[in-house]
């Protein structure tokens, strides 16, 4: 599959934007509906795919295009991110126009382990032109952190030390993150599908218990270009359930779930995802950071 054809960059934003929103109250939404609509994907990918948008706003602390907007069909309204192609930066490692199709892909695997990690995601035409959308998360404010500081000479029980952080003053401190089963889910999942960006931001602890995975623009590389914060279970034994995941996964990809990654990744980035994936299976650990290149994102956070 040749790279898409890069479209003009976004020079004003659509109808209905505000240059300094990050996230506004879209009229019509309730946080319920979203909530309601990721524990039903097959609802959500029928409103997101064919519901009608409208812009609302931008996120500006975004490196790509990120536009908030509400989906609606049949008198549901749900709010969603669109991330034009028209608004994605060229990077140097990764085919141009391409990121949208790696997002949608990303949660197509994600869908197929059975753990939803990446919230119902499509890539479809928009005001801005063809890009990705994906259901809108609200993270709990409530949610116990899941990354802290914690003194070299004593990581609590819980935690599991990734990296040493300046603190400044000279001091240093353990970046650590909980030993939590759903992270260690998204650790093997990053693993498959070779994520190069998972910063601490980039999952968000729901109201309903669940952890959701987002930004997603930069996997499924030919390469080895693994870099998460999620290392703490670095060589350990995958768990029993992820084994079977992953060997079910494999069967997948030879079958239905390979047939609708193809639009979205080359024949080489789709061979290396079965490599990776029967690579995990037969190593039967978390992988090792490795030293040939970085493995921990920047900014982290």
């Amino acid at each position: 599959m040749p790279a898409r054809e890069r479209l003009p960059a976004l020079s004003e934003q659509p109808e209905g934007t505000g240059e300094q929103v990050e996230q506004v109250e879209a009229p019509g939404t309730d946080p319920a509906t979203s909530a309601a609509l990721a524990a039903d994907p097959a609802t959500a990918l029928t409103l997101l795919r064919t519901g009608a948008l409208a812009v609302h706003g931008r996120v500006t602390d975004a490196s790509n295009a990120v536009l908030y907007c509400t989906a609606t069909l049949d008198g549901v309204t749900a709010p969603c991110v669109y991330k034009p192609v028209a608004g994605e930066r060229p990077l140097w490692d990764f085919p141009d126009g391409t990121l949208a199709g790696r997002e949608t892909a990303a949660h197509e695997v994600s869908a197929a382990t059975g753990w939803h990690l990446v919230p119902p995601t499509v890539l479809r035409d928009g005001p801005a032109g063809p890009g990705m959308v994906q259901l809108w998360i609200e993270p709990d404010p409530q949610a116990p952190e899941l990354l802290d500081l914690q003194p070299l000479d004593g990581v609590r029980d819980g935690w599991l030390p990734v990296v040493r952080a300046e603190v400044g003053g000279g001091r240093q401190a353990w970046l650590v993150h909980r030993d939590d089963a759903r992270l260690r889910r998204l650790a093997v999942l990053d693993a498959v599908l070779n994520n190069a960006d998972r910063k601490g931001g980039h999952w968000l602890p729901a109201a309903d218990g669940r952890i959701y995975a987002i930004d997603h623009g930069v996997t499924f590389h030919t390469d080895p270009k693994l870099r998460t914060l999620l290392w703490g279970w670095a060589e350990q034994p995958l768990t029993a359930e992820a084994l079977e995941v992953l060997a079910a996964l494999a069967a997948d990809l030879d079958g239905p779930l390979g047939e609708r990654l193809r639009p979205h990744l080359t024949p080489g980035e789709l061979a290396a995802l079965k490599a990776r994936t029967a690579a995990l299976r037969t190593a039967g650990r978390h992988p090792l950071p490795s030293a040939e290149w970085p493995s921990i994102p920047w900014p982290p956070v």
